[in-house]
């Protein structure tokens, strides 16, 4: 349904660029670009991931076969809708490998599957930045983006890295404010690894190992927090004591199990919170400082380290908050523990959660009943899944569990919820970006040798980036309603419409068009090693910039002879077969125009790429 409310939504924020399935009329992009011949893959696409990497999904033995229950991977266009919304993007090996196949199975394998650690990545960039006698530099605040980049396209456990990315939405630290964070990408990178390791585990877990972080501490400014001084009036910080409840947890008002707001007799919300229980909550953060240990180790270690209490910072006087009460004389780490107890027990964090992780894998405005049952499951802390088996091991709180619910839920398998007009959510352009890479078998092992993924050098900047959202509310919020759409007049939420505007909706398609019709002929070496040498301090490996993010479109020009097969290749591989009959219409016109196979290809994806149609997933 290409005029649903997303749809109309969507073009109402984009109406000045004319795209095709909004009505208007525009230049074909890219068509000024060059032809050229395809790029030097190496075989990547046919094998999922380029060679040498760190694996794929494509290990161990066949995955047994669906049924009528558990039909998530039913046939290829089911498989890549699955793994669209559970990965940063299927891969043709993927859907090759897993369609017919069970999707509980592929679900508990998943979770099985290592975590891939993103301070390894950052130490490796250390590592190979000292071993060619460069300078760090500016590559201390890109090295978690371009970590990020390399596992968001490589790592073997898709599922718990996109949870991972999911819970930073939630969790939000950033790195793209100048302070230490900046300085010392270990403290950002480490932070992350909380999310890595506990994307599966318990939220109570999760809860205390953001509290202890570093990053966290520097970002919501309790680092080095200390107890009242009557004579100086100084009073404890309250970022981290509000920020814990309004964004981690509870919220600001009392939710039913579905997540709709709880009303009083007289039909008003309740408020969750108010200014006495902010003050009294932080008291509980004093005392905690970086973890200064050791002499003669390297700085950044300090950053990926717990934080420790300094006694004579911590407040010992009564704390009372959420109708709970720490006594006087309680140690540090005890009121740690039992104040996350307390915000841990609270009926909203199961609803609160629950909505959040819909929207980010599923639907942005997810019915109250969808809510309720993945909440359900948080609470429970176990969720059973179609083939009869259960997961969840940790209690109250399992997120390996909610995760299952919001996957598995029929609101987010079954065609009759799919064509529900408000359902579906805006792609995020970072998992457009990590859709195409991997979808096209791009190699992103070493971004770095690409300037677009540079923040302070970038001609085309992308609207969102890994680990520097604006603020502590993240790029957007859960909660959006975009004025002046459909989707407002309906009420509906649509986080990601809070970032398309007509600046960035073609900053975004800019930076996807500078990758998609990329190839290894657009790095001249002696050009490209002289800027290298001169501004890193050491020279290029023009090898790997020549492949790096450049696209294999074998399979597409193979095709490109013939513009409608060549469409419904890309219908498939990037929509599931969901494009509209206008927009097929409208690319298959335009790229019967051009004549060569290579830049066919490349138009012919970029065009579905930038549709309507893509941008909304559903």
């Amino acid at each position: 349904m290409t005029h649903d409310f997303l749809l109309r939504s969507l073009c109402t924020a984009v109406l000045a660029l004319g795209a095709a399935a909004c009505g208007g009329d525009t230049d074909p992009p890219g068509m000024g670009r060059d032809g050229g011949a395809g790029p030097d893959a190496g075989g990547i696409r046919d094998g999922g991931v380029p060679p040498g990497t760190d694996g794929g999904f494509d290990a161990g033995p066949p995955p047994p076969p669906a049924n009528a229950d558990d039909d998530a991977l039913r046939d290829a266009l089911a498989t890549t809708r699955f793994l669209t919304q559970a990965t940063f993007g299927p891969t043709r090996a993927d859907v090759a490998r897993y369609s017919e196949t069970s999707g509980s199975a592929w679900f508990r394998a998943q979770i099985a599957v290592p975590p891939s650690l993103l301070v390894e990545a950052v130490d490796r960039y250390y590592a190979e930045f000292e071993e060619r006698g460069g300078e760090f530099g500016e590559l201390a605040f890109e090295a978690t983006n371009m970590a990020f980049w390399r596992h968001a396209v490589h790592a073997p456990d898709q599922l718990r890295q996109r949870m991972a990315f999911a819970l930073s939405q939630v969790f939000v630290v950033s790195n793209a404010v100048g302070d230490e964070l900046t300085e010392h990408p270990h403290a950002v990178a480490w932070f992350q690894d909380h999310l890595v390791r506990n994307a599966f585990g318990n939220y109570r877990t999760l809860l205390e190992d953001v509290t202890y972080s570093p990053a966290m501490a520097v970002y919501l400014t309790y680092l080095g927090n200390r107890r009242a001084n009557p004579e100086t009036g100084q009073v404890p910080d309250e970022n981290y004591a509000r920020e814990i409840l309004q964004l981690f947890s509870i919220g600001v008002v009392e939710l039913n199990a579905d997540g709709t707001e709880r009303l009083d007799a007289e039909g008003r919300v309740r408020e969750t919170y108010d200014n006495t229980d902010i003050t009294g909550l932080a008291k509980v953060f004093t005392g905690l400082d970086v973890d200064l240990c050791c002499e003669e180790e390297r700085i950044h270690d300090i950053w990926r380290r717990r934080l420790v209490v300094v006694e004579d910072w911590v407040s010992t006087s009564e704390k009372t908050f959420l109708g709970q009460t720490i006594p006087a004389g309680t140690g540090s780490q005890e009121s740690i523990r039992r104040a996350l107890d307390v915000i841990f027990a609270h009926p909203n964090v199961g609803p609160f959660l629950a909505r959040q992780l819909i929207q980010r894998f599923v639907t942005s405005d997810p019915r109250p009943a969808y809510v309720a049952r993945v909440a359900a499951a948080f609470d429970a802390g176990t969720f059973t899944l179609p083939d009869e088996t259960t997961v969840g091991s940790t209690g109250r709180g399992d997120l390996a569990a909610t995760l299952a619910a919001v996957l598995f839920d029929p609101e987010a398998r079954t065609e009759a919820a799919r064509m529900d007009p408000g359902f579906g959510k805006i792609r995020e352009p970072i998992l457009r970006l990590s859709h195409w890479a991997r979808a096209f078998s791009a190699d992103a092992r070493t971004p770095e040798y690409l300037e677009p993924f540079w923040s302070a050098d970038r001609r085309f900047p992308l609207s969102q980036d890994a680990y520097r959202a604006p603020s502590v509310f993240n790029f957007f919020r859960p909660g959006f309603i975009a004025p002046g759409t459909e989707t407002g007049a309906a009420g509906m939420t649509v986080p990601e419409l809070q970032i398309v505007t007509s600046t960035t909706v073609p900053g975004d398609a800019n930076y996807l068009e500078e990758l998609v019709f990329r190839t290894s002929d657009d790095v001249d070496a002696e050009e490209y090693q002289g800027h290298w040498a001169e501004t890193y301090g050491y020279d290029a490996d023009i090898a790997a910039a020549r492949r790096t993010f450049v696209g294999d479109y074998a399979v597409e020009e193979a095709l490109a002879s013939s513009p409608e097969r060549l469409v419904d290749e890309l219908d498939a591989t990037l929509t599931f077969g969901s494009l509209s009959t206008e927009t097929r219409a409208d690319i298959t016109a335009i790229v019967s125009e051009v004549s060569d196979a290579a830049l066919r290809a490349r138009l012919a994806a970029y065009l579905v790429l930038t549709s309507p149609d893509y941008l909304v997933q559903r």
